[in-house]
């Protein structure tokens, strides 16, 4: 962190937010997690939270290609997590392996592809660990911009296709039979839930971003509330969590990811046991 920023406390929240580095945070961090909770949503009601953990460790293969090659990793690992998915839909549709195999598949071939890029580079590098474990505080504009341009594209689609998504995802029998293409509709999915996670890796970075993606959403569910509602409250959740655990770990110079998520599973947790005891 910048050392014009050390020492600060609670009281010093009007002051920091006086840092361009920390708009940007801030900035970056709220469209990551308005697209998160949204896509996580849907994620979680089609019973496929655990793709979101497999795509995001097959992106490490396309991070570590792009640090090697000099290239944007965040583009590269776009790349290889849109063709993670299209392989892992492939595999369950032809018959080659059940959803939970195919990711695994996936998950085993992309990681293990980072780990020997890795070593013919010459072995992990500060960059590479800020995208392992999110470095949200350290984004520019070239990031912001990045996240903006993917988070206008996944919340664009969600918008766009919300009927035919509901549709697929409570009744797509129902929705094959009224004519909705499903199946280039659930390969579209898979490619923004790639685009969704690539998005997030600046920011709680590789390892904790399917947290990002299930936790709000869990968090809504314990509510029973319609759909708008739930979908309303994802984000509020994601939201809240992500605003509290970018400042909270620079006022106190604690891991900004592990802040975040630990945010959002506390929040899980209050809103568990206040549904259970209301």
């Amino acid at each position: 962190m910048c050392s014009a920023v050390t020492d600060l406390s609670l009281l010093d929240i009007p002051r920091l937010l006086g840092f361009q580095f920390f708009q940007y945070a801030l900035l970056g961090g709220v469209i990551a997690a308005f697209a998160c909770a949204w896509v996580g949503l849907f994620l979680i009601l089609r019973k496929e939270a655990m793709l979101g953990d497999g795509v995001a460790h097959t992106s490490f293969g396309g991070i570590a290609l792009g640090l090697l090659l000099g290239i944007s990793p965040i583009l590269v690992a776009l790349v290889v997590s849109i063709l993670a998915v299209i392989g892992i839909h492939i595999m369950r549709t032809k018959g080659l392996a059940r959803s939970d195999s195919a990711i695994a598949v996936m998950l085993a071939t992309g990681f293990s592809a980072g780990l020997i890029i890795i070593s013919l580079a010459g072995g992990f590098s500060v960059e590479l660990f800020s995208y392992l474990f999110g470095s949200i505080l350290t984004i520019d504009m070239s990031d912001l911009v990045i996240v903006t341009v993917l988070g206008l594209v996944t919340l664009g689609f969600l918008g766009v296709f919300y009927k035919e998504m509901l549709s697929i995802t409570f009744d797509e029998g129902a929705a094959k039979l009224s004519g909705i293409p499903v199946e280039t509709l659930a390969i579209s999915f898979d490619v923004l839930v790639a685009t969704t996670i690539v998005l997030s890796i600046k920011v709680v970075g590789i390892v904790l971003v399917v947290a990002l993606l299930v936790l709000p959403g869990l968090s809504a569910l314990q509510l029973n509330l319609s759909f708008k509602g739930t979908a309303a409250a994802a984000v509020c959740f994601g939201t809240v969590s992500m605003v509290l655990g970018i400042i909270l770990s620079a006022v106190y110079d604690v891991a900004t990811s592990g802040v975040i998520v630990f945010m959002a599973a506390g929040i899980f947790g209050v809103v568990a046991v206040y549904k259970r005891l209301g």
